[in-house]
């Protein structure tokens, strides 16, 4: 079981990224996935989810309506677009995967996931 995270990169303040997380050795439908991500000097924190039980989708109150979380099952990845990119979502961008379905105040727990991928850098320039 493999993660493979990619697609960050440095953009200017106000543009968007599709970081995508690329699974091999099990079908990433089955899982629930998670993003997260962790900035410098800060604790990672839990950014969106969505959980394989019933294709729900969480996210942060703190990035919401900027963040979005997809699935497209034929390419066996998960995506995480982001809109209107700001200076503080500078972070490795992390993703995660479990078998189990969680109950909603699980998926933020670190924890809770068994699988993770190697992360993906996103910085923004103000």
């Amino acid at each position: 079981v493999q993660l493979q995270a990619s697609g960050g990169g440095l953009v200017q303040a106000g543009g968007s990224l599709r970081p995508s997380c690329a699974a091999s050795g099990f079908t990433s439908n089955h899982y629930t996935i998670g993003w997260f991500r962790q900035a410098p000097g800060k604790e990672r924190e839990g950014v969106s989810f969505l959980r394989n039980s019933d294709n729900k989708r969480v996210t942060a109150d703190s990035v919401k309506g900027r963040f979005t979380i997809s699935r497209d099952n034929a390419k066996n990845t998960v995506y995480l677009q982001i809109n209107s990119l700001q200076p503080e979502d500078t972070a490795v961008y992390f993703c995660a995967a479990t078998k189990r379905s969680l109950i909603i105040s699980s998926l933020w727990a670190i924890a809770s996931y068994d699988y993770w991928g190697q992360g993906t850098q996103v910085t923004v320039s103000s």
